[in-house]
């Protein structure tokens, strides 16, 4: 048996683009395979890194100088109970796999990122969040048990009443200790293939604000697209989209939606096949295209027509797979995804400084987009009673030092305000970031339950080194 530094070698990126790295790679396609890989990883003195489908933007699936198990060779459905909307999944099942199995029978998954393609291992390592997490919150809410692969070579069955420390650690815990090799879920009832949308304008940030807190009662989903460029009185200005399922009976013509093949994305966008739309969006993407691109979007939305229209659950959901490849836009340099999550109190000024700061440095945000959040009870995640904001940050081409200098400013004002980060997003967190988003004392416990289940200290990362979750073994 050759040894695993022998592998076969991958180059592998982060999503955006920005941070790249080689490793010997090896794909398990049981929990017994993936047990021998972190025996034999302990014996070689290797470290061990786990990859799904590489949706993560930063160095949070890459592993230089180890080994990375790539998870997608467990992709089974292993069981789905129809009656209950019940799931057990191998973690490399897809997103998509997921609601392809479920939705003909009548369920979604109660828990969706912005694309398809996240494995639901990946999804339960970042304690995934979706566009309806102030009301149901995160992958984790609905995860009911799993079976927790350990490099220590243990199989743990962890759930909120069995192994409860290490459950709620290992879930939004970066993978850091051990592979979850069962995942059983709930999913979410639907009586219709689509839902009833409404998009509603919002002038600024401050209109923003209200717009979600006076929806977010009644609302399955919320999401705001924020236009990054706009400054003065049209800081911060945007579209909410507001999303509520159909109620049993209520959509006479909804049940044939529930076929996946009536899902499918469209072929076209505005009248231009999908597969050009990337070709077309790297001419824009520069400071002045997407400006206009952003000033047309809030003037359709703006002028538009404001009645409720149907959409279909995968057209509402998944807007990253709607353009192929939208990352190739940012090639050669990349980009990186910055995401605070911030308390709702100090939400508005934090977004608002982070908004003038962007403009005044002359970088600001190609792609705003606005969650609302509730608080979970894992131990590291990055949930709480607030807000988040993604932006989209081109990489500069005469470097990433004035870019980093920039987010390492934004991220002591999100710090101050009580804020926190989303690993599955990150490239430029400081290890004193991460120790002040969740606390020393959080940390030290997560420490303290790594030691535990990894006592060689075999699973690492670029992200767990860069940020100080690795600590020195003997």
């Amino acid at each position: 048996m050759r040894p695993l530094a022998l592998s076969p070698r991958r180059v592998m990126d982060g999503f955006g683009f920005a941070v790249r790295g080689v490793s010997p790679t090896v794909r398990p396609r049981s929990a017994e395979e993936v047990a021998e890989v972190y025996a034999r990883a302990t014996a070689e003195g290797l470290t061990v890194g786990m990859r799904g489908n590489g949706r993560s933007y930063g160095d949070a699936a890459l592993n230089r100088g180890g080994i990375v198990l790539d998870t997608l060779g467990l992709d089974r459905v292993l069981s789905f109970d129809a009656a209950a909307g019940i799931a057990e999944v191998e973690p490399g099942v897809t997103i998509e796999g997921l609601w392809r199995h479920a939705l003909p029978l009548g369920w979604w998954p109660s828990v969706v990122p912005g694309t398809m393609l996240a494995t639901m291992g990946g999804c339960a390592a970042m304690n995934v969040h979706g566009k309806n997490h102030f009301h149901v919150g995160g992958t984790g809410d609905s995860i009911l048990d799993a079976d927790l692969v350990t490099p220590g070579g243990e199989t743990l069955r962890v759930s909120r009443d069995e192994n409860a420390d290490l459950f709620h650690a290992a879930i939004a815990g970066f993978g850091m200790l051990g592979t979850l090799t069962r995942i059983k879920l709930k999913l979410k009832r639907i009586h219709s293939g689509r839902m009833k949308v409404r998009q509603v304008p919002a002038r600024n940030l401050a209109e923003q604000f209200e717009i979600f807190e006076r929806e977010a009662p009644t609302a399955d989903y919320l999401v705001s697209w924020v236009d990054c460029i706009a400054s003065g009185a049209a800081l911060g200005r945007g579209q909410v989209h507001v999303a509520h399922y159909f109620g049993e009976g209520e959509d006479k013509d909804g049940a044939r939606l529930l076929d996946p093949n009536r899902q499918d994305l469209p072929p076209h966008i505005l009248g231009v096949p999908r597969a050009l739309v990337p070709k077309i969006l790297r001419l824009f993407n520069n400071r002045h295209g997407m400006g206009l691109l952003n000033l047309g979007k809030y003037l359709s939305a703006r002028f538009g027509p404001r009645s409720e229209y149907l959409q279909g659950h995968v057209a509402f959901a998944f807007l990253l797979d709607y353009v192929p490849n939208f990352r190739s836009t940012y090639e050669p340099a990349g980009f990186i995804q910055y995401q605070p999550f911030v308390p709702k109190e100090a939400a508005p000024y934090v977004f608002g400084e982070i908004l003038k700061r962007t403009q005044a440095a002359g970088m600001p945000s190609f792609l705003g987009v606005m969650k609302r959040h509730r608080p979970d009870d894992f131990l590291l995640s990055h949930a709480l009673d607030g807000y988040s904001f993604a932006m989209d940050y081109p990489v500069p081409r005469a470097g990433r030092e004035p870019l980093w200098k920039l987010t390492g400013e934004l991220s002591d004002i999100v710090l101050d305000a009580g804020g926190r980060f989303y690993p599955a997003k990150d490239l430029t967190l400081r290890p004193s970031d991460f120790r002040r988003a969740w606390g020393q004392e959080r940390v030290s416990r997560f420490q303290a339950l790594r030691r535990q289940v990894d006592p060689a200290g075999v699973l690492s990362t670029d992200w767990a080194r860069r940020v100080g979750v690795d600590e020195p073994r003997d």
